[in-house]
Parts: structure tokens; C-alpha cells; sequence
């Protein structure tokens, strides 16, 4: 990933899990886990501490805002990789899953639905509409009960969902 961060090493391209643990104080500790990461010359490996300057600390407050995005379009709610946390308190690993090969097809949505991408790509045409909403990995979708639309799932998908 092309970004801010090259002068501080790879990051991942999802949501850190220590934004919210990142203070303004000049030098505070965080965590990375899952990749490793180089600041400021030391190399750090997952679960490790290390520093960071008030600039990186600015910089992955920015990532942090554009990465994680709630948006509504069609009326579909799409909230794009939202932190763990976010997921425990909805309980998203105990609903029930579905899943679907490239296909086709109208959906009518009789009650409103939350799902979690786990895979796949769909772009969700809204009836009344001349346009899509695209869904992928790591999105937490909420559709309107009555909405009637077609699915173009171009990957396969794999979610949680649940209906209310």
C-alpha cells in the first residue's frame, strides 16, 4: 500500500486496532498485531510496542477516519471495516450464515436484514434506481425492510446476517 505510512513501514491495508488507543501526547505507546511494522528504525513485530511521532499519530488517526465509513446510498447502510468491537457487541460470529456462487437474481427484503461480508463482491440494484451499491469483505450492510432489488454477486459470497 502506496501511502503515508511507507516511511514507517508496511502497514495493513484494513483498520489498525490501535487507533482508538493512540493519545496527541508526542510519543505514545501502540500496538500493531498481525503484520510487522518498522518505526523510526526499530523493527516491531504483532503484539509489540513501540513509539510513534505526533505526525505518524496524525497520520493514523486520518487512515483510521477514511478507512472506517458509514454511508448510506439507495438507502442501503454500509458501514466498510468496522472495528472489531463494533462486531462482538452485535454478536455478528453467532448469526446464522449464507452464502451464494456468482449468480444473478431479484431479492425482495420482507424484513430489514444486517449482514457482515466475510467474502465475495455484489453490486445491489435498488428497483427505481439507475445505479448500484457495491459490497465487498469487510462491509456491515443494512438493507430496508421492503426494498426489492437485484443481486450481481460477482464472487462468491460468504456472510453473517440476521433480520429484525
Amino acid at each position: 500500500m502506496a501511502s503515508i505510512f511507507s516511511a514507517v513501514g508496511p502497514f495493513p491495508s484494513h483498520l489498525l486496532p490501535c487507533c482508538n488507543k493512540i493519545s496527541s501526547s508526542v510519543s505514545s505507546p501502540c500496538n500493531i498485531s498481525g503484520r510487522r511494522a518498522s518505526v523510526g528504525g526499530f523493527n516491531s513485530w504483532a503484539g509489540s510496542r513501540f513509539k510513534v511521532s505526533k505526525s505518524v499519530q496524525r497520520d493514523i488517526r486520518c487512515m483510521c477516519a477514511s478507512q472506517t465509513k458509514a454511508m448510506e446510498k439507495m438507502g442501503i447502510q454500509i458501514e466498510r471495516n468496522p472495528s472489531q468491537t463494533r462486531l462482538s457487541q452485535l454478536k455478528v460470529a453467532s448469526w446464522p450464515k449464507w452464502g451464494c456462487p456468482p449468480s444473478k437474481f431479484p431479492w425482495t427484503y420482507t424484513a430489514k436484514e444486517v449482514c457482515y461480508l466475510l467474502e465475495g463482491r455484489v453490486k445491489v440494484y435498488p428497483d427505481g434506481y439507475n445505479d448500484y451499491v457495491e459490497i465487498g469483505p469487510g462491509d456491515l450492510v443494512v438493507f430496508p425492510k421492503g426494498m426489492k432489488c437485484t443481486w450481481d454477486v460477482s464472487e462468491a459470497v460468504d456472510k453473517h446476517y440476521t433480520f429484525d
